[in-house]
């Protein structure tokens, strides 16, 4: 059964775009465990517009913060502390993705790490890494950091225009799987993403 948690090498990378098309591909159930910044779209909302799932299969958020910063810093100001127990693993039939926020050493609470989470949950990890210059140090440090503590790395899908020497670099020396490489979009909508993700990803590896 295919249950994976998508995170990044940085924020605004496309994470949430990855997280809508593997959705789709996979028919899973989506989780975003806690949303920082609540004005504009929601995480959970493009993935419900893009990927096409009924409602039912898009969880609610365990923690739902007005500023879109840091989760921990998100919560300070809200007044309340991520609880570890709130972000227990959801029970759900079939397939699940869980989005994680920014990258992997994302504070959650002054001890607490979006990786430890990523350690309790127990499921493997899709990084979703850049093209651009700077890439390769990004890619391997988070590489790395899930390595170093236990994290399954099922393997790394690039987001942005095609680099190949950059993205065998990350993945020979990060010993990681290449799993495809999803284009900038000129519009973002469901029928494009899906098509992009189709021609471009390696769907036997999911």
């Amino acid at each position: 059964m295919s249950r994976y948690i998508v995170t990044g090498t940085d924020t605004g990378i496309g994470k949430t775009l990855v997280a809508a098309a593997l959705c789709a591909h996979l028919q899973a159930t989506y989780w975003k465990p806690v949303q920082a910044g609540t004005d504009e779209e929601t995480d959970s909302t493009t993935v419900a517009r893009l990927s096409g799932l009924p409602p039912a299969m898009i969880l609610p958020e365990a923690y739902r913060l007005a500023t879109p910063c840091s989760p921990h810093e998100a919560a300070r100001l809200d007044g309340v502390t991520i609880d570890p127990t709130r972000l227990a693993l959801p029970t759900v039939d079939g397939p699940l993705i869980i989005e994680g926020a920014g990258g992997v050493l994302v504070p959650l609470a002054s001890d607490l790490l979006y990786a430890d989470m990523f350690k309790r949950w127990g499921l493997p990890v899709i990084l979703v890494a850049r093209t651009q210059l700077g890439t390769i140090n990004h890619s391997l440090l988070a590489l790395e950091a899930l390595r170093a503590r236990g994290i399954a790395v099922h393997g790394v899908l690039f987001s942005g225009d095609a680099n190949l020497s950059s993205e065998a670099t990350i993945c020979t020396s990060g010993k990681a799987r290449h799993l495809g490489r999803l284009p900038l979009l000129d519009k973002v909508d469901a029928p494009r993403l899906h098509s992009a993700f189709a021609a471009s990803v390696r769907t036997d590896l999911l």
